[in-house]
C-alpha cells in the first residue's frame, strides 16, 4: 500500500531539515530533537476545562503528573477517566511532548486525563517505568474522590512504549495488583522487545522510527537480554491474556511494531477478550501525534476518543 501522501511530504520536510536518527545521538541529543520536531509536527493544543500539574508518591520520588477535564466539565462534576503513558521508547518524551493528545482524548470521550511522567532509561533502567506507572495508576484511584473521578471507570492508555506500559498495567489490574480497570487503548503498542517479528526487518530505513532505532531504545530501557522475557517488558510473553480489560489496539504498516501489535489484538480476541483493531495501511509510527501535517491524525484521535467515550460509559 503507497504512503499517505501527508506521510510523505512528512518525511520529505525530515530528509530537508537532516535530522539525523535517534540512534546517532545522544539520550540527551535525542530528547531535544523529540521536543524540537514535535514543536513542528503537532497541532495547536484544543482548550479544555481545566488543567493541573499534580505529583503523586513513586518508588523512588515524586512522580510528576498532569490532569485534564474536558471542555464542559464542572471543577466538581464526577468524571470516568484515562490514566495516559507517553511514548517515546522508554527514553524520550514527557508531559509536554503529549498534551495536545491527552487534551484531545479528554475533550473527544469527554472523561478526565491523567498523564505520567515515569522515569526513563538509561538513567533508570526496566523495571523503573513499569514502577512508577503502577504507582500512579494505584494514586489515581486511590484519590478518586479528591480528583472527582469515577473509580469504577478508569481506563489506561498510550502509545508506543506508553502502549507497552498500559498493557502491563493492565495485566497487573486482571492478576489483582492494581486495582480494576474498565478499558485500555493501546496505539501502536510495543509488546514484545526480541524484536523477532518480521516487520522489524521490513521496516529498516527511510522512516523516523526503524529496527535500529527500537535496537536503540531497547538497549537503553533494559538492563540485559535477559529482561525480553519478563511479561512486564514483553506483555505479548505473559502466560495468559485472559481477564483482562477491553482493548483498542491500533497499528500502522510503516512501523517495526506493526506485527507484534496485530499478534496482541489476535492474542487477546483469541483468549477471549474484546478487542477493536484499526490498523492504517498507508501510515507511520508516529502519526497520530503529527496532526499538523497528516490530517489522518485529527481523524484517528477522533475515533479512538468515540471508542474510549462509549467504553467509559456509565452501565444502563
Amino acid at each position: 500500500m503507497p504512503l499517505d501522501p501527508d506521510a510523505e511530504r512528512l518525511l520529505a520536510m525530515m530528509r530537508e531539515a537532516g535530522r539525523p536518527p535517534f540512534e546517532n545521538l545522544t539520550p540527551d541529543e535525542a530528547r531535544a530533537a523529540f521536543r524540537a520536531g514535535r514543536a513542528v509536527t503537532q497541532p495547536d493544543p484544543v482548550p479544555v476545562a481545566e488543567v493541573r500539574d499534580l505529583s503523586c508518591p513513586g518508588p523512588r520520588g515524586d512522580i510528576p503528573l498532569r490532569s485534564y477535564r474536558p471542555l464542559g466539565a464542572s471543577a466538581e462534576e464526577t468524571l470516568p477517566a484515562m490514566v495516559y503513558f507517553h511514548g517515546g521508547g522508554w527514553v524520550v518524551g514527557d508531559l509536554e511532548s503529549h498534551d495536545v493528545a491527552c487534551r484531545h482524548y479528554a475533550n473527544a470521550a469527554r472523561c478526565a486525563v491523567v498523564s505520567v511522567d515515569y522515569r526513563m532509561g538509561p538513567e533508570h533502567k526496566f523495571p523503573a517505568a513499569t514502577d512508577d506507572c503502577a504507582a500512579a495508576t494505584r494514586w489515581v484511584l486511590a484519590q478518586s474522590t479528591a480528583l472527582h473521578i469515577d473509580p469504577a471507570r478508569v481506563a489506561v492508555g498510550g502509545d508506543s512504549a506508553g502502549g507497552n506500559l498500559a498493557a502491563v498495567m493492565a495485566l497487573m489490574a486482571r492478576d489483582g495488583d492494581l486495582p480494576p480497570l474498565c478499558f485500555q487503548l493501546l496505539v501502536y503498542p510495543v509488546t514484545d522487545l526480541g524484536m523477532s517479528f518480521p516487520s522489524y526487518a521490513r521496516i529498516t530505513e527511510g522512516v523516523p522510527l526503524t529496527s535500529k532505532t527500537m535496537a536503540w531504545f531497547i538497549g537503553h530501557y533494559l538492563a540485559g537480554p535477559k529482561d525480553h522475557s519478563d511479561w512486564r517488558a514483553s506483555p505479548l510473553r505473559a502466560a495468559s491474556l485472559s481477564g483482562v480489560a477491553p482493548a483498542l489496539v491500533l497499528t500502522a504498516a510503516y512501523d517495526p511494531l506493526c506485527d507484534e501489535g496485530i499478534a496482541y489484538a489476535r492474542r487477546l480476541e483469541r483468549e477471549g477478550v474484546r478487542v477493536l483493531h484499526l490498523h492504517y495501511s498507508d501510515q507511520l509510527h508516529g502519526f497520530v501525534g503529527q496532526g499538523r501535517i497528516i490530517r489522518a491524525a485529527g481523524t484517528a484521535l477522533d475515533m479512538m476518543g468515540a471508542v474510549l467515550k462509549r467504553a467509559l460509559s456509565a452501565p444502563t
